[in-house]
């Protein structure tokens, strides 16, 4: 049976699968990543985890194989990121990229930035710029924008962690902020602005972290093509199971194997580490007896027993 690692393309062409850390550079959509990637490592199964806009920059966890089943938990993701407000102008993007609304004269001081800023963090409402990939009658509304119709859209609540202003150099204000799945930051750059009463957009994007990959680790197109021709692209892909490192492991026992190979549910007494003393973990990640990986499973109280959210067995 396979080891539970993440492979890696072999000489005969095997498929990859992982996860693999890329740094989106400027220019390129999110799609436009997975695109070139395809053409790269001659492979179809590849899957992003979480859009970043053309002009923004960082982290851009991508998927390969059956690692694309996980796209939806990494989208889930906290994310951090290093933007740049530009205070005194107003666009119809929110960011410097689009058409210039407004431009109002900026008085403010650092304390009244830090002040503002501090505000925002915890949980907020936020309303969804136009120029975004939500839809709304089966319509993305940057297509709608684009048409020049604007839409009502509903306040929705996202969590800012924590926001550390990093530098302020009147009218630009350099930051750090730690957020919850959702989160637009040129609308929070906007947001800030209009606290502060002089409005405002994002200069700049950066995104240094989502959940555990981090940009330090990360690679350009370029470096992922040079790993490929040396053979050394496998060893830079993570496992599925790395993403719920922090669930706790279970072990099934032999006679629930046959449960667990057809994806049924188990229970509570499948496990070789359940003793029965301590409450039931709400989500676990499984094994087999020989360490493959075989999927996260969910507690249900009312059957006292485990359900599959997500089988990464069969393989082949």
């Amino acid at each position: 049976m396979r080891s539970p690692r993440a492979g890696g393309r072999d000489d005969a062409g095997a498929a990859m699968d992982g996860i693999l850390n890329v740094y989106k550079e400027r220019g390129f959509t999110s799609h436009d990543v997975v695109a070139k990637l395809r053409g790269i490592c001659r492979q179809r199964k590849i899957g992003h985890t979480g859009t970043l806009d053309p002009e923004a920059e960082g982290v851009l966890p991508v998927c390969f194989g059956r690692a694309t089943k996980i796209c939806d938990f990494l989208t889930d993701q906290d994310k951090v990121y290093e933007a740049v407000l530009l205070l005194g102008k107003m666009t119809d993007t929110q960011d410097i990229s689009g058409r210039v609304l407004s431009e109002r004269e900026v008085s403010v001081t650092e304390e009244e930035i830090n002040r503002a800023a501090v505000g925002f963090v915890g949980t907020i409402d936020q309303v969804p710029p136009m120029y975004s990939a939500l839809k709304v009658d089966g319509k993305k509304l940057y297509q709608l924008a684009r048409e020049g119709k604007e839409v009502e859209r509903k306040a929705r609540p996202v969590t800012v962690y924590s926001l550390e202003i990093l530098e302020i150099r009147v009218p630009r204000v350099r930051f750090l902020v730690n957020c919850s799945k959702g989160t637009y930051i040129r609308t929070l750059c906007q947001d800030i602005g209009e606290v502060l009463g002089c409005g405002g957009c994002m200069e700049g994007l950066v995104r240094t972290r989502v959940g555990r990959f981090e940009k330090e680790d990360s690679l350009r197109l370029s470096e992922i093509e040079a790993l490929l021709r040396e053979g050394e692209l496998a060893s830079r892909l993570t496992a599925p199971d790395s993403v719920f490192a922090g669930w706790e492991k279970r072990t099934a026992r032999e006679e629930f194997e046959k449960l667990l190979y057809n994806g049924n549910a188990l229970p509570v007494q499948a496990f070789q580490e359940t003793s029965g003393e301590e409450p039931p973990a709400e989500n676990i990640r499984v094994y087999d007896k020989n360490g493959v990986f075989i999927g996260v499973y969910e507690y249900r109280e009312e059957k006292n027993h485990y359900r599959p959210r997500k089988m990464f067995y069969p393989y082949g």
